[in-house]
């Protein structure tokens, strides 16, 4: 019986290539489809929007924290890809007990790039996700960070503030991308008005997701920030790590050109 070792260094166990698949982490989801899964996933989360033609047509069991375990039984898995931040763990270990669970851990790009190289081998697909990666590294091999680093808030949340910290993945993205992030606390710290003044970024990243920031949210930031540029962003460029990494360079470099154009148009 093969065996397979996940990102929390846990033996997987699978008997056969994988033929009915369930995925509850989104970006995974992409890279599945992406990688030619598309006969075997049978089963998402209502948050696994791409690719969006299989969205619609795919059994949803549930929300990533707040998986239909009933539904999951019935259809059976022989695999179920996770990971360690964006499912509960309770629910999780529970899956454990009754079918083979990878669990993804990722931080970093280098990490991202390890699950796919996983993936791809666990599910049959080792050439294709060599493929994508060699393709993912070309892409942000034309990455040039800008000579002067900008100091960066990205958020994450509203009511309370919380934002992106050291060890997160969205953290090392924005490394990459040359800026520098002016908090420093791990993880996903909430964060107060006041702190944030104290902190004087340049630039404040407000993400698409998970809490959906809109136009109408750059006023209340202004008001904290007077001299700081606000921007809204894609999320998903930040913190999909599956083969969407493939946009997300071609992403960062038009949004620092942005910048750049918004510091020049403040300086005359």
């Amino acid at each position: 019986m093969p065996a397979y070792k996940d990102q929390l260094n846990r033996i997987i166990n699978l008997p056969a290539a994988p033929k009915r698949i369930i995925s509850i982490v989104p970006s995974q989801t992409e890279l599945l489809f992406y990688l030619g899964l598309s006969d075997e996933v049978i089963g998402i989360t209502k948050f696994c929007i791409h690719p969006a033609d299989k969205f619609n047509s795919i059994t949803k069991v549930g929300g990533t924290k707040k998986l239909d375990m009933e539904l999951i039984k019935q259809l059976n898995p022989d695999l179920i890809i996770a990971n360690k931040e964006e499912n509960e763990r309770g629910q999780v270990e529970e899956l454990i007990k009754h079918y083979p669970v990878w669990i993804s851990d990722i931080s970093n790009l280098t990490e991202a790039l390890d699950m796919i190289e996983q993936v791809g081998e666990l599910v049959g697909k080792r050439e294709a996700a060599t493929r994508l990666n060699n393709l993912i590294k070309n892409e942000f091999d034309q990455l040039s960070p800008p000579a002067a680093k900008l100091k960066v808030a990205y958020f994450i949340w509203r009511k309370p503030y919380m934002v992106a910290g050291n060890g997160t993945f969205i953290n090392d993205l924005l490394q990459k991308c040359g800026v520098t992030n002016v908090f420093e606390k791990d993880r996903y710290p909430e964060i107060t008005a006041d702190e944030l003044i104290a902190a004087n970024p340049d630039v404040v990243f407000l993400s698409s997701e998970p809490y959906p920031f809109k136009q109408k949210h750059i006023e209340e930031f202004r008001e904290l920030l007077p001299n700081a540029k606000i921007v809204l962003v894609d999320g998903e460029m930040f913190s999909w790590y599956g083969n969407r990494l493939l946009y997300a360079p071609k992403y960062f470099i038009e949004l620092l050109t942005q910048l750049k154009s918004m510091q020049s148009g403040s300086n005359r």
